[in-house]
Order: structure tokens, then sequence, then C-alpha cells
């Protein structure tokens, strides 16, 4: 009878790294108004960023750090996405950043960001 294969474990394994554990993305917005208008626009409808989920799914939680940024936190379906307002004289840039298991939404958030981000600046 022949002796049981017995494994030697060499070296400890390393749990793979992913080079790009989130997407980050920025989109430009051109206006022509007012920085305080923007900021006014920007804080009277924030909270409709909850809208894109279903009911209760989602929340936000938002702070402007100075006068033309704005920190938010959208927290959904159990993730996490990050993202910051900065407002110019004749733009604002939007930064999402998306966890790695959000990724394969980047291009529908962003259409989605520039249209109603348009929409607002109107």
């Amino acid at each position: 009878m022949a002796a049981p294969m017995r494994s030697r474990i060499i070296g400890r394994a390393k749990p793979p790294r992913f080079r790009h554990a989130r997407s980050d993305m920025k989109v430009r917005l051109p206006h022509s108004l007012d920085r305080a208008e923007v900021r006014r626009r920007l804080e009277e409808r924030k909270g409709e960023i909850v809208n894109y989920f279903p009911e209760g799914m989602a929340s936000l939680d938002s702070a402007w750090r100075g006068e033309d940024h704005l920190d938010f936190t959208v927290v959904a379906v159990g993730q996490r996405i990050g993202g910051a307002v900065d407002i110019a004289d004749d733009h604002v840039m939007i930064e999402v950043r998306l966890p790695f298991l959000l990724n394969f939404l980047t291009s529908t958030i962003e259409r989605s960001v520039k249209r109603e981000g348009a929409r607002l600046l109107e």
C-alpha cells in the first residue's frame, strides 16, 4: 500500500491585490451662474441624489469644506460612494469614487451626473 501524499506549504499565500480597487470619475460641467447661486442650488437639491435608489435603500451625508467645495458620501445597497463637488467661476467639477463592486456602473452614473448636473445649472 502506498503512503498517502502529503502536501507541504512552502510559504503563506498572500491575498490577491487589486490594482484598481475603485473607479474614480470626474465630470466637468460648464455654467454661467455666479458661485453663490451654484452653491444655493447644490444645497437645495443635493438630497435628490438618494432618489436614484429605491426608497429607504440609500442615505446621503455631506459637508461643505469652504465655500466652494462640497464633500459627499452616499451609502446604498451596502456600498459607500464618495465624492466631491468643486465650484469654479465657469464650471463645476464633480468627482465620484465608486467602490470596486460598482465599477460596472461607471458609464451609467457618468451619464446621469452629466444630465442631472446640466439640468441643475441651467
